[in-house]
């Protein structure tokens, strides 16, 4: 009987499983992604340090000084800004990204572009770059904008035998206000804008799209102090025309439009700072028949230029 039982416990009954987790172990895992893709491969490393110093050099200083690089971050923003030609450096895109229509448009603006360099990164190197905003693992780096100096404005209209005709923006910050400005000067004959150092907007990839690549063919000079640039415009024989709402002026009553001049437009709600409204030569104002306080500076400047254009031809 002892035996009989020693031969009904050897025999196999129902029995806890293992979940199939011997027959998933001998499943594959998929292709071995590359080296650069592997935490901890020595070039992987290399990969994500090249990523860092591209991300942290230091761009040099010309004679009007340059601005600070810039991402566009997000697969619609970096569609939109390549589209419109917004100056590029580099084009991140994360490691193993989901090849969607944007991705692809991207990729394929960048290469017909020419000049824009392709980097893959991983997603956490795209955060740490992006301080954790939703890139969606596209980043585009606008290079540092390059300014003119003030004098260079001037100086190029009297080359070409012309009068210079030049705005200058007193404390307006929103960018779409200067890239606005900018394709105003570009249209009406301009030759360049002056905005102040600090406090202000500078060519950012917003200003880039607003002007619809006027940027790529108007200078945009930047002033350390905007009163001392306006006064030495004023020795170079240059009237300084400042736009106000209590200008004692009309706009068109004003002779100094036909010669060298430049206009000074201020921020729509404060206008224009004292110093730069005890500077200017005239303060001038434009007649709005239909009651409105105040437009905002791309428009008043596109109606100052469009008059001043209208003389000069």
């Amino acid at each position: 009987m002892a035996a009989n039982n020693r031969r009904m416990s050897g025999k196999k009954g129902a029995q806890v499983g293992s979940g199939g987790q011997r027959r998933r172990g001998l499943e594959g895992k998929g292709p071995t992604p590359p080296a650069e893709a592997r935490k901890g491969h020595k070039k992987n490393r290399i990969a994500n340090a090249k990523v860092k110093q591209a991300v942290r050099r230091p761009a040099p200083r010309g004679r009007g000084g340059k601005g600070t690089s810039e991402m566009v971050v997000g697969r619609n923003s970096v569609v939109e800004a390549l589209r419109e030609g917004v100056p590029a450096s580099m084009l991140y895109v994360q490691q193993f990204i989901d090849n969607d229509e944007r991705v692809r448009e991207a990729l394929q603006l960048a290469a017909e572009r020419g000049g824009i360099h392709l980097m893959e990164a991983p997603r956490p190197e795209l955060d740490r770059m992006t301080n954790g905003l939703n890139h969606q693992g596209l980043v585009l780096q606008v290079p540092p904008y390059e300014y003119a100096h003030p004098e260079d404005l001037a100086n190029a209209a009297y080359d070409n035998g012309q009068d210079p005709l030049i705005v200058a923006l007193d404390g307006v910050t929103d960018p779409r206000n200067l890239g606005a400005v900018v394709r105003s000067v570009a249209a009406f004959g301009g030759h360049g804008v002056v905005v102040p150092e600090r406090r202000a907007a500078g060519m950012t990839a917003g200003a880039w799209k607003t002007s619809a690549g006027a940027a790529a063919r108007t200078p945009v000079a930047r002033a350390t102090n905007l009163t001392r640039a306006l006064e030495a415009y004023k020795k170079a024989g240059i009237v300084v025309i400042g736009l106000a709402a209590d200008g004692e002026t009309e706009i068109g009553e004003l002779p100094a439009l036909d010669g060298p001049v430049v206009i000074v437009v201020g921020s729509e709600g404060k206008g224009l700072s004292r110093l730069v409204g005890e500077t200017c030569d005239h303060r001038v104002r434009i007649p709005m028949p239909g009651g409105a306080e105040s437009l905002n500076a791309g428009v008043a400047a596109g109606v100052v230029l469009y008059e001043a254009a209208r003389r000069r031809a």
